[in-house]
């Protein structure tokens, strides 16, 4: 490469609603020293999952790149930590439907040619509008085509329904400002982007829990039993089967580290460890069964039972305390995963309060849910705060 080579930026993304569902991609190849936007690609795919939409964002990117000029060095931006950190080869690519678009990828420009920066979703407008225009281009059985475009409509907006949410519009400017109104999950606009999805896994089984013994974050600290092994290599293969998790956070104690562990491996992540997931902390009453609590504490179990705020005997954490608690970490794991999907494995506690604060149901639904050992859960969040269960319970995978 000469010093008189050209420098692009290429920018892509992908989505697929429903994920696997209805998909497009996205990209634009700038030039790096003036932004003048050099070339738009943007393809229907039927029905593929969303990181594959992504690599054939990426793939379109880079070819279109190599037709402006086969000598120039390139600047890939997007926000899929997922296809950034694996075209870097800091993560391991498994998923076999990945692997021969990675590979394809790394063919377009010669190695060290190419260099990838993760950006934030609200950074990456341009192709995200590009990937929607061609999934709406697809819903009227039609492929993408710069004469199509909805951004020239006369609406203020990019019009197509983000990835991952809501259905396609129908053509028209009538329907494109009722797709604008209702069209996505919760009644909300449907241009805030795709939002962070959060699949809940709960740890499997540890000695204690057949037992039916409180296990919180102060107890003993269990490992898993031979059984929750083998629950976490199941729900490995589930969630690999899926194809769609971009990250692994997992709660700090061992049961959870451990699951996270098995999963991420199958997966080829790592795990992040993130102290607001731990469970409640449960004093006096860990390592004890219902029974044992009510006959040796039975004024502090009634008290508990009966309100939030109460805590367990010996100044264990009371439900208010964990509910602030997994309301900040919620907060905090949204900003950090904007737009991406991401597997958070912890407990029956701060994931049944994932779904109440999701669902603004009051704090005694905790005793109506029922949480089995490496169960799947999940919840969608939008950029207007809004959030939306798509997932409870679910424990497919173990039969």
């Amino acid at each position: 490469m000469t010093g008189s080579a050209r420098e692009f930026v290429v920018e892509a993304d992908g989505g697929s609603r429903g994920n696997p569902g209805p998909a497009g991609y996205g990209a634009v190849v700038l030039d790096a020293a003036t932004g003048e936007t050099l070339a738009e690609a943007a393809e229907y795919l039927g029905v593929v999952t969303n990181n594959v939409a992504e690599y054939r964002g990426l793939l379109a990117g880079l070819r279109a790149a190599r037709e402006l000029d086969p000598d120039a060095a390139v600047h890939v931006r997007m926000d899929s930590k997922l296809v950034v950190e694996q075209m870097s080869g800091r993560w391991k690519i498994k998923h076999p439907d990945m692997k021969p678009l990675a590979a394809e990828a790394a063919r377009v420009f010669p190695p060290g040619r190419v260099t990838y920066e993760w950006i934030p979703r609200a950074d990456n407008k341009h192709a995200d509008r590009l990937a929607n225009e061609a999934m709406d281009a697809g819903a009227r059985g039609e492929q993408w085509s710069p004469s199509t475009s909805t951004a020239d409509l006369d609406t203020g907006d990019v019009v197509g329904v983000p990835a991952t949410r809501g259905t396609a519009e129908t053509s028209g400017e009538a329907d494109v400002r009722a797709a604008k109104a209702v069209a996505s999950p919760g009644w909300g606009p449907p241009d805030m982007g795709a939002p962070a999805t959060f699949v809940l896994l709960r740890h499997g089984e540890t000695p204690l829990t057949p037992q039916k013994r409180f296990s919180g974050s102060g107890g003993s600290d269990p490992s898993l039993s031979p059984v929750g092994r083998e629950q976490a290599e199941r729900a490995a293969e589930s969630l690999a089967r899926r194809g769609t998790i971009e990250a692994v956070v997992a709660s700090p104690l061992a049961r959870t580290r451990e699951t996270a562990g098995i999963v991420a491996a199958r997966l080829g992540l790592e795990v992040t460890v993130e102290e607001g997931l731990r469970e409640t902390d449960f004093g006096a009453w860990e390592g004890l069964t219902f029974g044992e609590v009510r006959d040796r504490y039975p004024a502090d179990l009634d008290a508990w039972l009966a309100s939030p705020d109460a805590e367990p005997t010996g100044g264990g954490e009371s439900f208010a305390a964990t509910g602030a608690r997994i309301a900040v970490t919620r907060d905090k794991l949204v900003t950090a995963y904007a737009g991406r999907t991401v597997l958070l494995v912890s407990h029956v506690t701060p994931i049944k309060t994932f779904l109440r604060l999701a669902l603004g149901a009051p704090p005694e639904s905790l005793f109506r849910m029922e949480l089995s050992a490496a169960s799947l859960s999940a919840v969608a969040y939008y950029a207007d705060g809004g959030a939306s269960v798509r997932l409870f319970n679910e424990t497919s995978h173990l039969r």
